[in-house]
């Protein structure tokens, strides 16, 4: 049965000029609804990460600001919201439910959450939307819980998860792929284990050969345990961010391969949704349907 993340709270409200697009988390899970993707059932209530689990990836010093709300006007705006306490909720919410989603997808092969893919929140600073880095806290959950010693991230949204790759980049049981467009977002880049530079307007059959070509060579030589997707939509030519230049048609195909190589190689994989920043909201909901439907049709 395919358990998806999802709290109210996801949609946690932003000022109106917010380039964030918060409504996202409210019509998405309508849409799958509406269309008989996923019926309620589907859906469950994250519970809030600990405290400990936020200190196995996060320093002290830095879960101290975010909690007592003190970071400072420089540290919240390189964050991209603005600091409350709702925020926070929402922050170890997101978290929470990705841990949940680690232990959905040992027993059914795939799990999702609406939100996630918080791969720009370092270990110890927020940046680009980012505070709590899900999929490093769900790794850790992993590795502490179940004793597993290999782990992938494939990070397909278009900005280099650079927090992930901070987090990770002395951890040898986890292995970090991200493949980004070269000149976007991050400007100063981190060392992931694996990093694809993708030149501005990369397309759909370019971007297509290159993930065909890596993905399976990655998985044969790591042998993964368990891996986790960030399927961020903002590769889309319609992204205000992205600078790529694939098609729904095109990011839909990038998802159906991962998802056909996860199950193929039985490995189970929890999917963070990651970024999507199209003008058209309609746009931006179709392409994270897309990836829902995708995981209904492979694997239930």
């Amino acid at each position: 049965m395919l358990k998806i993340a999802f709290s109210p709270i996801y949609a946690h409200p932003l000022p109106k000029n917010h380039r964030f697009p918060m409504q996202k988390y409210e019509l998405l899970p309508e849409q799958l609804m509406y269309e008989g993707t996923v019926t309620q059932n589907n859906f469950f209530e994250p519970i809030p990460i600990s405290e400990k689990k936020i200190l196995r990836v996060h320093t002290t010093e830095y879960w101290n600001k975010l909690k007592t709300l003190s970071l400072t006007k420089k540290e919240e705006r390189k964050t991209g919201f603005p600091l409350s306490a709702k925020l926070i909720e929402r922050e170890i919410t997101i978290a929470g439910g990705t841990i949940q989603n680690t232990e959905f997808a040992l027993k059914y092969g795939v799990s999702m959450n609406i939100a996630g893919g918080t791969h720009h929140a370092f270990s110890e600073h927020g940046e680009g939307f980012c505070l709590l880095n899900d999929i490093a806290l769900g790794a850790f959950h992993l590795i502490d819980e179940h004793n597993f010693d290999k782990i992938l991230v494939v990070d397909l949204d278009v900005h280099q998860g650079n927090g992930t790759a901070e987090i990770f980049q002395n951890e040898k049981r986890v292995f970090t792929f991200s493949m980004h467009g070269e000149k976007n977002y991050p400007y100063k880049k981190e060392n992931s284990n694996l990093d694809i530079e993708l030149k501005d307007g990369t397309d759909d059959k370019t971007y297509l050969k290159i993930l065909k070509e890596t993905l399976p060579k990655i998985i044969q030589e790591q042998k993964p345990q368990f891996i986790f997707f960030q399927s961020g939509v903002d590769v889309l030519k319609t992204d205000k961010l992205g600078r790529l230049g694939m098609t729904l048609q095109g990011c839909r195909e990038r998802d159906k391969f991962v998802f056909e190589e996860c199950k193929k190689n039985n490995i189970p994989v929890s999917v963070s949704l990651g970024g999507g920043y199209s003008p058209k909201i309609a746009d931006i909901i179709e392409a994270h349907a897309n990836t829902f439907r995708l995981v209904c049709d492979t694997y239930f």
